[in-house]
């Protein structure tokens, strides 16, 4: 007989394990992430910043939005005039705000530190959806307190 060959009590065995696995919590693939985007509907890099979400795995929804009324929306989450950019989202309780890179927001939620949220402010070249990463400039993303202070939580050197 073949090492390789599966026997009947072997898919047995398997089988049993399996159901056990199955019934332990965490142990089916994880759901994808949901994020809620505010943004200007007539916002290119928005649109784009969001497909690189949407092929990292998150599941996105978006709400559209104008000028004062966005404006209004950043401060009434927390997130400081210095700190603005174009769009902002809201994910786990988090406030997302401009190009901030897939992986920072995956750390953010691994880590749950006691803040706001992340910010990279204005539109930095080269940053998630505004441009290629191989030509991008530097850029810092800012974790932002909840007493309105930030710290610098990742930063990426120009290409």
């Amino acid at each position: 007989m073949s090492p390789h060959r599966l026997t009947r009590r072997g898919f047995v065995s398997c089988a049993a394990f399996a159901g056990l696995v199955a019934g332990v919590p965490g142990a089916a693939a994880a759901s994808p992430l949901q994020i809620h985007v505010m943004k200007d509907p007539n916002c290119g890099c928005c649109g784009a910043w969001i497909e690189i979400l949407q092929r990292d795995g998150f599941d996105v929804s978006t709400e559209t939005s104008f000028g004062t009324a966005l404006s209004q929306y950043k401060m009434d989450n927390g997130i400081p005039a210095k700190m603005a950019s174009c769009h902002t989202a809201r994910i786990e309780g988090y406030m997302i705000e401009g190009h901030v890179p897939t992986a920072d927001i995956r750390r953010l939620l691994r880590d749950r530190p006691d803040a706001v949220g992340l910010s990279v402010p204005g539109m930095p070249y080269g940053s998630p959806g505004m441009g290629p990463e191989n030509q991008r400039e530097a850029y810092d993303v800012h974790l932002i307190r909840r007493d309105g202070t930030t710290e610098v939580f990742t930063s990426y050197d120009a290409a």
